[in-house]
């Protein structure tokens, strides 16, 4: 099976791709709408996608692809991200200059950044496995790089510091992506998820309200809520809920009928087991 991921290998993307598909080839990508496509036009079998990060919030481009594409969420994983300062070998701390990450990463890092490389100008690039590869093959020890372990391995960095992100309980969700014909709908073995798009018909007093007491009314659990405006549409949003339960479920199929009966659009992006942090 083969798996689309934004970024280089060693990226946190890849290792959520393997724990969601294991035995999978891992394929990386330049870019989020690249892993799309690739699911969408037959290119792989699977893209994987972080959504969302414990400390930094939502990956809100993602959410405007989900809605861009016709692709079902068949399963979700929180990976517990470690983030490692690494460089060249005879690289010293002191030394160091230019700390390369993602932007996200050097904001998860900002303490251990403040504290001992208050020197060192935060560079930002597009991925934390890309930093590395690129300080591998810039050659400068005065560069160091904020990316994974494995990211170290791969480019043959050496570790200065371990676990250097600013809290500890940093976990991003990961989802897995399917075309909607490639798709084997199946009931959910265990605690489902299911997530959903939808718009209003009016934007109205009490109409968002209205909205989410369907699922209120049945006892449905809300665990996310996130709106998008509506491109072109200035004032009214799309709104994605994530919520308890498997979309084929009495409960939920009721309330998503209810949901339809009073929204413009009504998508299910898809329903699958519910993933454990840490």
């Amino acid at each position: 099976m083969r798996i689309a991921f934004q970024g280089e290998i060693g990226a946190f993307s890849e290792e959520a791709t393997l724990a969601l598909y294991p035995g999978a080839t891992p394929l990386a990508t330049v870019s989020f709408d690249e892993v799309f496509r690739q699911v969408a036009d037959g290119s792989v079998d699977r893209g994987v996608i972080p959504i969302e990060n414990t400390l930094f919030g939502s990956v809100h481009v993602n959410y405007d692809l989900l809605r861009a594409y016709d692709l079902v969420i068949e399963g979700e994983w929180y990976l517990r991200i470690r983030h490692n300062l690494m460089a060249l070998s005879g690289a010293t701390l002191p030394a160091i200059r230019r700390v390369l990450s993602h932007p996200q990463a050097l904001g998860q890092c900002q303490a251990f950044l403040k504290e001992h490389l208050a020197h060192a100008e935060p560079a930002p690039v597009y991925d934390t496995a890309g930093a590395a590869k690129m300080v591998a093959e810039n050659g400068d020890l005065t560069e160091a790089a904020i990316a994974s372990e494995r990211a170290a391995e791969t480019y043959g960095l050496t570790i200065l510091a371990r676990g250097v992100e600013s809290n500890h309980q940093n976990y991003t969700r990961f989802l897995g992506l399917v075309r909607r014909d490639a798709w084997e709908r199946r009931p959910v073995d265990g605690p489902a998820r299911t997530s959903i798009v939808y718009t209003m018909r009016e934007n109205v007093p009490g109409a968002l309200f209205k909205s989410l007491a369907v699922f209120a009314l049945r006892d449905i659990d809300l665990f996310k809520i996130e709106s998008r405006p509506v491109v072109g549409s200035p004032g009214n949003y799309l709104f994605y809920l994530d919520l308890g339960g498997d979309a084929e479920t009495p409960p939920l199929r009721q309330a998503l009928a209810h949901l339809t009966e009073i929204s413009a659009e009504v998508r299910v992006l898809g329903s699958y087991l519910k993933a454990d942090i840490g």
